[in-house]
């Protein structure tokens, strides 16, 4: 079970991080692969995770809802991908993570419409594993709140949409039963608020339950809410909970590619208009040309800039990187040899920021 960091990494500059109170160490790149199995085919995803492992990356995250767009035809489909090669792999040196679904959001063909109750917990975990053709996950997380919470671009919480939900403690509990059976190591959360993981840690310290060791919320230039609670409540000084921070291009806005209304051929966007459409406002893509403006002053592209403020965070133990193609995915990993911000580059993004804040946040 990889509890360290690999012997011989490709990238001598690379950190790897402990995940929270866990033995988990991983890579500061994640291999995202929600594209496997929709926008690449078996044998590209297997070539992707090939050139990760050998870049010195060690830690992938998948889900069972995956690939994205969602449909139930192809549901379960990215984590089949990553079983066929993963049997073929010394399954000790990675970290595989996964995530079940929470509950709602339409997806009726996972058990009948999903929740963190025991019956989707131990039939989800599974599946998974059988998906996966292996007996254990390193990590295992609640890719979205049992309750309701404000998710994918919505800005406030609504009362009015409160819903019964599962309590958090019975979910830790069907969480510690994974973990009693060996099936699950370590368990963490996902596009989850400052309450709830308070609360997920108060649970597990209160009846003596598994501790959440990390949080994959989005976090990007352009999605930078994690800072306001979240950074304080998942300090190593309060509830030592890091980030894995998902959409650090901002579904590809932040390469510069849709600049001044360009949509490139077979591009994410331009094969999925609907999918991650809240990057896509003209509030966003004017914050992104300023963005841009600070990335060619200081002679690096826009992607170095996106990707080296994710790393340049303490908060964040790993970024989650995903890519259609070898050449696209080995760019981006390189981001992470060397340190991109500096004081003044700081100082000239968080100008930026005061004026555009969150612009996925409004229409």
């Amino acid at each position: 079970m990889a509890t360290t960091s690999p012997d011989s990494a490709v990238h001598t500059s690379w950190k790897y991080n402990t995940l929270g109170d866990s033995e988990l160490v991983v890579s500061q790149v994640c291999l995202g692969t929600m594209t496997f199995g929709k926008q690449n085919s078996e044998q590209e995803a297997h070539q992707l995770l090939d050139c990760a492992v050998d870049q010195g990356i060690n830690f992938i995250d998948t889900a069972e809802l995956y690939p994205v767009p969602v449909e139930a035809e192809t549901q379960g489909r990215t984590e089949e991908f990553i079983g066929n090669w993963l049997k073929k792999r010394a399954r000790d040196k990675l970290v595989i993570a996964s995530k079940i679904c929470g509950a709602g959001r339409d997806i009726r063909h996972i058990r009948g419409g999903p929740r963190v109750d025991k019956r989707n917990v131990m039939e989800g975990i599974e599946g998974i594993l059988r998906r996966l053709q292996t007996d254990y996950i390193d990590l295992l997380q609640i890719h979205w709140p049992d309750r309701y919470v404000p998710l994918f671009g919505q800005f406030r919480y609504d009362r009015q949409m409160e819903r019964p939900s599962v309590p958090i403690e019975e979910q830790l509990h069907y969480l510690q039963m994974l973990i009693t059976q060996g099936k699950v190591r370590y368990v963490g959360l996902s596009n989850e608020t400052a309450w709830g993981v308070t609360e997920f840690v108060r649970c597990a310290r209160q009846y003596g339950l598994a501790k959440v060791v990390s949080i994959q919320n989005s976090y990007s230039l352009l999605h930078r809410e994690f800072e306001y609670a979240l950074a304080e409540v998942c300090s190593p000084s309060h509830t030592n909970v890091p980030l894995l921070a998902y959409s650090p291009l901002a579904g590809g806005v932040l390469t510069g590619k849709y600049c001044h209304g360009q949509i490139p051929k077979a591009s994410r966007f331009s094969l999925f208009p609907q999918y991650m459409k809240r990057f896509h406002s003209s509030f966003a893509l004017e914050a992104v040309e300023q963005y841009n403006k600070i990335a060619k002053k200081y002679g690096m592209t826009l992607t170095q800039l996106a990707l080296g403020w994710c790393k340049h965070q303490p908060f964040i133990a790993s970024t989650i990187i995903g890519a259609t193609n070898r050449k696209q995915l080995e760019e981006n990993i390189q981001v992470f040899d060397k340190d991109w911000i500096n004081k003044e580059i700081e100082e000239e993004v968080n100008q930026i920021y005061m004026r555009w804040r969150d612009p996925s946040l409004y229409p």
